[in-house]
């Protein structure tokens, strides 16, 4: 599979190159500045605006899915800054035709009781939360093949254990109430949802 991979350098997206990598797939990895990302046999980094619906478009056509691991926190708007880069990517995956999947964020989920985790993400997270739930709203209206995958309440680099738990828009928390996911597990997820499709039009999110 040959993956066009946004936000590649990052804490996450970093996980998703090695994990793609290492399951033998070609990954285009696309940043501003291609050479944050570590060089590696069949890694291939370019500058891209994602921003640049065309340029976005343009990498997208030789690849077979389009993925985005960007975070809406550069520009301190998260709610413009996401919603630009939205309108590029999905503009992008429109003109290609290609797969969109996207890093989201556990603010985009419910509790179990059907209220949304929003409220209760911590305040110097909320607007990023907020800005990231509404790109969901905008794929759910489209007509795009797209997956929305947000990690668990707290995500931070760890082990790949490859032992974890899979839902769908419902926060998942272990017995002692608490969720979270390794980066590197979160990784091992997504690069098995690429593999083999099962939330095409939908949200993911995972758990130990």
């Amino acid at each position: 599979m040959k993956i066009f991979l946004l936000g590649a350098s990052g804490m996450i997206g970093s996980r998703i190159l090695a994990e793609a990598v290492a399951r033998g797939h070609q990954v285009v990895a696309g940043a501003r500045d291609p050479g944050r990302i570590a060089a590696a046999k069949g890694v291939t980094a370019v500058a891209v605006d994602a921003n640049d619906a065309e340029v976005v478009a343009a990498q997208a056509a030789g690849a077979d899915v389009i993925v985005s691991a960007l975070s809406p926190r550069s520009t301190g708007d998260a709610m413009t800054e996401a919603a630009t880069v939205a309108t590029a990517l999905m503009a992008a995956a429109k003109a290609s035709g290609k797969r969109l999947v996207m890093v989201g964020g556990a603010g985009s989920l419910n509790l179990p009781d059907g209220s949304p985790v929003l409220p209760h993400v911590p305040e110097i997270y909320r607007a990023e939360a907020a800005a990231l739930r509404a790109v969901r709203d905008r794929l759910a209206a489209s007509t795009l093949d797209w997956t929305f995958f947000s990690p668990a309440g707290v995500i931070a680099p760890g082990e790949r254990t490859g032992v974890f738990r899979v839902g769908d828009s419902v926060l998942l928390s272990d017995a002692a109430g608490e969720s979270r996911i390794s980066a590197e597990d979160y990784a091992v997820a997504m690069v098995n949802e690429l593999e083999t499709p099962a939330h095409r039009r939908g949200m993911m999110t995972i758990a130990y």
